[in-house]
């Protein structure tokens, strides 16, 4: 308890009170996130419901129709009200059916036998004799004509899932199957106690069967419809979703979840991501009456064709006293049956928004990142600045919400993270101005002699980071050393000034052009330079601007050359060139601050590290200034002329490795000369690893002769001498063609 009350009262003279409450209320406002309460909920989707009515879903085709069981249709003295006998459901579904619907579905459940039935009307009519009553009885109920038409056609009725009524599961009706990959989902989705379900004749002529519940969230807004739900122990699809699976001829459901909840749910041909409850977030689009044509103009041939073929078809509602309007962001009443055709339209053209599961992840590391740099920076600036920066703050935040909902419909919530910095801010407002100001000035002064200025600048808006530590990243390290220095040397040896303003004119230009192309400096080791890409900042094409930055280099020394010479005539004095050998490998490193408590630098270590410097070592051996890794080499095939040189075993590794050469870029690949000799090259090293001499040896005479520059020359002689050797001494039975270096 002591020591924490030291730990506290250190913390509280090295950063402040402020800084203290200020990471306390981070961890307090990660807390109110995790426990998630309705109104920090309702805030959330209160803003994704601004975003849909700023942007809503702009419909590219029209795949749904929906039949209207409307209020024309309901007045219609041949039909009269809701419901209908089920002939007349059936004259709708044939004519449907003969206009070329692809599915039709039912937004409502036939869950008693049709009170109009034959047989009905023979035991609760009056006035009728026997026989009358006997013939009734002999006729086919209202119920199996509708049956005969679903079979005839790809229908799928409308259950519902609800507290009360319970269906008779005793009875085997037909499911839907499912499949499920990863963790159980059941235990993510909607529950309900009781299922209504059609009766029995209707439910097993049905292509499918689907539940067209739609749970309404706490405000009453339907946001989310789900796609899976489990209903009296039985998982069940949706309506809009079991019409999908029907019209794609798939048997099956696949359902994927993890530890998290459910992440998509998928037939044949597509899948559909939805939250960790099964549910679809519903990208509405505005209310279309084109998709709409009336019960009654179907039942009477006054449906145009085009509107029905080729078109899934919902059968629904939008009478107001049939009571199934919805109220959605992008519309205060939508009949029932539309939000699932919106569903429906959203699928079928892949314009669909999402929660992605990672989202709250996001929610957390922007609230951290956004939090902590408040906290650091905060007390650096004056009110007014303060303030400015705010506004910033909160306008990158919901810009990064924005984009990713209007360019990869994604819902990401800034309301959380905003919530959080804010608060912070108002906590720290006055806080440490002084001490932090000094505290960035010192940091640049002291840091930008020997660093990158893109890491400075990171470390100085991030103060934080000076720590030991370090992290795994893929790195691509470079080595590069000057060829012959130590005879260099040697003409200065009178001149050790000299011999200084040399290195100077030589490293400067080698460092500017690994600076330009994104890499970070790690040492400079008398004439040699350590660099690496991809760390601190993120750099996706390292391996590219690596190899770009040792070509650049190549051309710095070619020019320095010229002028030296040129210098060297006028000056009397002799001309020695200066030549470098570059090594570049691709791999795992660790990189961050090495060092002690007092002292540390910003490095990489690993055995990635040890690689590239022994590839800058062999440069001199195989003839060519820049050597690269395997790794190296395969990321930047397309890019560069590379030339496979060896397969070498490095003194202290273990395994082999392929190393290769660069020798230009595109426009050299492409050149037929280069790609003649690269193709000798693949040819010799071929012969050369099966022990067949004689070929290798021949295509290394024909490379000869090919290879008018010489650039390949000591490349041959190299292999040449180890034929010879090999000839007096031949390889071991189990040699795999790699050759073991000697020295480091």
């Amino acid at each position: 308890m002591k020591r924490l009350w030291a730990i506290r009262r250190w913390f509280a003279r090295r950063f402040g009170y402020a800084r203290l409450a200020c990471l306390a209320l981070l961890v307090g406002s990660a807390a109110l996130r995790v426990w998630d309460p309705a109104p920090v909920q309702e805030l959330r989707v209160r803003t994704f419901d601004t975003f849909q009515l700023l942007e809503p879903r702009i419909k590219t085709a029209r795949p749904v129709t929906i039949v209207d069981i409307d209020e024309r249709s309901l007045a219609d003295p041949k039909l009269g009200q809701w419901p209908w006998p089920r002939t007349r459901i059936a004259d709708i579904v044939t004519n449907l059916t003969r206009l070329g619907a692809v599915v039709i579905a039912f937004d409502a459940v036939f869950s008693e036998p049709d009170r109009l039935n034959p047989e009905i009307a023979a035991d609760t009519l009056g006035n009728l004799d026997e026989e009358m009553r006997a013939r009734l009885r002999q006729l086919p109920s209202n119920d199996s004509i509708l049956a005969d038409a679903i079979k005839n056609s790809r229908v799928v009725l409308g259950e519902s899932g609800g507290p009360d009524v319970r269906a008779d599961l005793n009875e085997k009706l037909p499911v839907t199957g499912l499949a499920m990959l990863g963790e159980d989902p059941q235990r993510f989705m909607f529950q309900f106690p009781g299922l209504l379900r059609n009766v029995p004749v209707l439910e097993e002529a049905a292509a499918g069967r689907g539940l067209f519940t739609i749970r309404p969230e706490r405000d009453g807004i339907v946001r989310r419809v789900p796609m899976i739900m489990l209903a009296q122990g039985v998982t069940m699809p949706s309506l809009s979703f079991e019409m999908l699976r029907v019209a794609s001829g798939s048997d099956t459901i696949l359902i994927k979840a993890d530890e998290a909840g459910i992440q998509s749910i998928g037939v044949r041909g597509f899948s559909i991501p939805t939250d960790r409850n099964g549910q679809l977030w519903v990208h509405y689009a505005k209310r279309d009456p084109s998709i709409y044509v009336s019960a009654i103009d179907v039942l009477e041939g006054r449906v145009a064709p085009d509107r029905i073929a080729g078109k899934l078809v919902l059968i629904g509602t939008s009478s107001i006293g049939l009571n199934d309007i919805k109220t959605t962001p992008v519309v205060p009443a939508m009949p029932g049956v539309e939000v699932h055709a919106q569903v429906l339209e959203s699928a079928l053209t892949g314009d669909v928004v999402s929660q992605p599961g990672y989202g709250i992840g996001v929610e957390f590391f922007a609230a951290l990142i956004m939090g902590l740099l408040v906290i650091a920076f905060a007390p650096k600036f004056g009110p007014v600045t303060l303030v400015a920066v705010g506004g910033l703050f909160a306008s990158v935040l919901v810009g990064i919400s924005w984009y990713f909902y209007s360019q990869h419909r994604l819902l990401i919530d800034f309301t959380y993270p905003l919530m959080s910095t804010t608060a912070i801010y108002l906590t720290l407002i006055f806080s440490a101005f002084v001490r932090e100001q000094r505290q960035r000035r010192q940091i640049r002064s002291q840091f930008v002699q020997y660093m990158s200025p893109a890491l400075v600048e990171q470390l100085a808006q991030s103060p934080e980071k000076l720590v030991l530590g370090g992290e795994e990243r893929e790195m691509t390290i470079m080595f590069s050393d000057m060829r012959g220095f130590t005879s260099i040397s040697e003409t200065y040896k009178r001149d050790p000034q000299g011999l200084t303003a040399l290195m100077n004119r030589f490293l400067t230009p080698l460092s500017n052009a690994i600076l330009a192309r994104k890499g970070t400096i790690d040492k400079y080791m008398g004439d040699a330079i350590m660099a690496f890409w991809n760390a601190p900042l993120d750099d996706k094409d390292h391996q590219i601007n690596a190899c770009e930055a040792a070509l650049d280099m190549l051309e710095s020394v070619d020019e320095l050359n010229q002028v030296r010479e040129q210098e060297a005539r006028e000056g009397g004095h002799v001309y020695v060139p200066l030549n470098i050998g570059v090594g570049l490998n691709t791999g795992t490193c660790v990189v961050g601050n090495m060092g002690s408590d007092v002292r540390f630098d910003y490095s990489v270590f690993g055995d990635s590290v040890n690689l590239a410097s022994r590839l800058e070592g062999q440069s001199k051996e195989y003839g060519f200034p820049i050597i690269v890794g395997s790794k190296t080499a395969l990321a930047v095939k397309d890019r560069f002329a590379i030339l496979e040189l060896d397969f070498i075993m490095v003194k202290g590794k273990k395994e082999p490795e392929v190393i290769y050469a660069i020798a230009g870029r595109e426009d050299v690949a492409n050149s037929g000369r280069f790609q003649r000799l690269r193709n000798l090259t693949i040819e010799m090293l071929a012969c050369y690893r099966t022990r067949d001499w004689d070929g290798a040896l021949a295509a290394i005479e024909r490379g000869r002769k090919t290879d008018d520059a010489r650039a390949l020359q000591q490349l041959y002689s190299l292999y040449e001498a180890r034929i010879i050797a090999f000839r007096k001494a031949p390889p071991p039975d189990d040699w795999n063609g790699a050759f073991a270096l000697l020295t480091k």
